[in-house]
């Protein structure tokens, strides 16, 4: 009879869903959406690329849960703005925040949006009318296309590839216009107060 291993090899924790996307949202931010594939993340977790499909049928259904889970927190609270106009620039400022806390955070829900993959939290916080559908749209085009941006001119900056014209400088980092991103969500929010009721009987409420 074999005498029994003292020091048996222990069974790898079992992974969950959330535990897939936590795991992925952190190689994001540690090596950005170029290198972020299955068998890294699998890796990281301790686990065969093939136990990942447990959870996720393909690499953008991980992509847009991952979305999901940078854009959780942009929704609307108590005490912020009740028009329509005052909640899309609160929105759109939080979307912006959002994005720009993960690397490539842009591209990654640019991506799951445009395939219908992950919800736009603007359109789920200021509801269906004709409206604010077409304000939902606007603002979440712009946000997510800005933020795209200016995350890749940070890219190109730290690399040394970002034209002078474009190249960050620590005043531009800290001007509190933010590159005209807050500027321009005004002008938008300063239309949608003028033309809401238009928008809806155009399209009908």
């Amino acid at each position: 009879m074999s005498p029994r291993d003292p020091n048996p090899p222990t069974r790898a924790p079992r992974r969950t869903k959330d535990d897939v996307v936590d795991a992925a949202l952190r190689l994001l931010d540690g090596v950005g959406l170029p290198d972020l594939s299955m068998r890294r993340l699998a890796d990281g977790l301790g686990v065969q690329p093939s136990a990942l499909y447990w959870h996720v049928a393909s690499k953008q259904e991980l992509l847009a849960a991952v979305s999901g889970r940078i854009l959780a927190p942009v929704v609307l609270r108590p005490g912020d703005p009740a028009d329509l106009a005052g909640a899309a620039v609160t929105l759109g400022h939080r979307l912006h925040d959002r994005l720009l806390a993960h690397r490539d955070g842009a591209e990654v829900v640019s991506s799951s949006l445009a395939l219908g993959l992950a919800p736009s939290p603007v359109h789920d916080a200021l509801g269906d009318s004709a409206a604010a559908r077409v304000i939902a749209d606007a603002v979440t085009h712009y946000v997510v296309g800005f933020t795209f941006h200016e995350q890749q001119r940070r890219s190109a900056d730290a690399w040394g590839a970002a034209a002078p014209a474009v190249s960050l400088t620590a005043a531009s980092v800290e001007g509190t216009d933010d590159d005209g991103f807050a500027a321009a969500l005004g002008l938008i929010a300063a239309g949608i107060a003028r033309s809401a009721d238009g928008v809806a009987v155009a399209r009908g409420a």
